[in-house]
């Protein structure tokens, strides 16, 4: 009873597209989705402060293309596109012998991204902000963005008490269980003096009918 699916999950391959793109035998599955992983955490962790909302992967033969949808591309690109070579050379100690590609993709309403929204709730928490406030403001400026609902939770010892519980707030209308709903999730972690918050965000931008969302790259620099 009562136990969540990823919404993103839920829907690839009805409205959605996957964030990994390749083709291997079964012997080589786990070795890929595992350098797939390291790749994530690492630059996730690197450019936490540049506002990456998603990293897609593409692979083909002794090649990987590597897409940031960031809401602050000139932290990725850096002067003259320095921070790409860095980026890189980052990826290339995981994927060994393979030629890297960079693209890096603007996001244009970042409060309309589920990921940064949380992202942003949580680094107003680190700061002592009351998380009454940080996501009554978050949902707040999400709804003006344009979207149609936006669920936010946050988990753990709220406000410094000495039990753990959980708090939501909701505005708009949020249908997890209709696949053909656009809906976007994100989590992010706030670590206090008290503990770690947790924070998920669910936001609905609307329907969509026909084929999965394929991902486009817009004006990436190689």
């Amino acid at each position: 009873m009562g136990q969540k699916v990823n919404p993103h999950g839920l829907r690839v391959g009805v409205i959605k597209d996957w964030n990994s793109h390749w083709f291997v035998e079964k012997k080589d599955l786990a070795a890929n989705i595992k350098e797939d992983n390291e790749i994530r955490n690492i630059l996730k962790k690197k450019y936490y402060q540049a506002a990456i909302a998603k990293i897609v992967i593409e692979k083909a033969a002794n090649k990987v293309i590597i897409t940031m949808y960031t809401a602050r591309p000139g932290v990725l690109i850096g002067k003259q596109g320095a921070e790409i070579d860095v980026i890189k050379k980052t990826v290339a100690k995981i994927c060994k012998g393979k030629q890297i590609s960079v693209n890096i993709s603007e996001v244009k309403k970042p409060d309309a991204n589920a990921q940064l929204v949380a992202e942003g709730i949580a680094s107003q928490l680190e700061k002592r902000v009351s998380f009454r406030r940080a996501m009554k403001q978050a949902i707040q400026r999400s709804m003006r963005s344009g979207i149609k609902g936006i669920k936010v939770s946050v988990a753990g010892r709220l406000d410094g008490a000495e039990i753990a519980r959980t708090e939501h707030y909701h505005e708009g209308s949020i249908p997890l269980q209709t696949l053909r709903a656009d809906i976007e999730y994100g989590l992010a972690e706030a670590h206090t003096t008290f503990g770690v918050i947790g924070i998920k965000c669910w936001i609905y931008q609307g329907e969509i009918i026909g084929a999965p969302k394929k991902h486009k790259v817009e004006g990436g620099e190689n």
